[in-house]
């Protein structure tokens, strides 16, 4: 009798912990779902992964004209204060003259404008039907801001070494995973109305304190 009782309690308690292991493995499915629905994407291993193959990669700044050049008057106030206007305050009022190529030919506007870009006329690049736009080679207009669409048009072997860092004073890093990189418009260094910079004798660059200071602690540990 002892061993029947005995036979029957050891019986309820592995049903109760059948019971149990039941229970929990049921919950713990439902929370997994749960967390799949919620986050269909989420895959710690393969977020890690793609962490590591695409870090990331900081933006390429270039500087762009806040808007279209602005023409300083040439008489003031009795303030002594002078002021600026655009250059369709002018050209609206007025048909464009096409006949104008060269600087001698200003004879009444832009008188002492230095012009040597090529064979370019004023109206190669500037709009005739708006004075606050310039045109492309197809006719197309282009604003101030994106002037490097104009002037890559023609200096394409610039704009390829602009793009690999070697022309446009970039400042900033080369490896774009460790911080971003700033670069001049073409008209921060160039004058677009003529382009050419004198020339120039090419110098050892200035000495670097921080870069010696590096060698000097190299030789050191040696």
């Amino acid at each position: 009798m002892v061993r029947l009782a005995n036979l029957l309690f050891a019986g309820v308690v592995c049903v109760v912990i059948s019971m149990m292991i039941v229970t929990l493995t049921t919950s713990s499915k439902r929370a997994q779902s749960h967390s799949e629905r919620a986050h269909p994407h989420s895959d710690p291993t393969s977020a890690t992964a793609g962490d590591l193959a695409n870090p990331t990669t900081f933006p390429i700044v270039v500087r762009k004209p806040a808007r279209p050049p602005q023409i300083k008057l040439a008489g003031s106030d009795p303030q002594g204060r002078s002021g600026s206007v655009a250059c369709a305050t002018c050209h609206s009022v007025r048909p464009p003259n096409l006949a104008n190529k060269t600087a001698e030919s200003l004879d009444e506007f832009h008188q002492g404008l230095q012009f040597n870009h090529g064979q370019l006329s004023c109206y190669s690049c500037h709009n005739p039907q708006n004075a606050d736009e310039l045109r492309l080679a197809d006719g197309a207009a282009v604003e101030y801001a994106d002037v490097m669409t104009l002037c890559t048009q023609c200096h394409s072997k610039q704009a390829e070494s602009f793009a690999h860092g070697a022309h446009g004073g970039m400042n900033g890093f080369w490896d774009l995973s460790r911080g971003p990189q700033a670069k001049n418009n073409c008209i921060d260094c160039h004058d677009p109305h003529a382009p050419n910079y004198p020339k120039m004798i090419v110098d050892f660059k200035p000495r670097d304190r921080f870069l010696d200071l590096q060698r000097a602690e190299h030789d050191n540990h040696e």
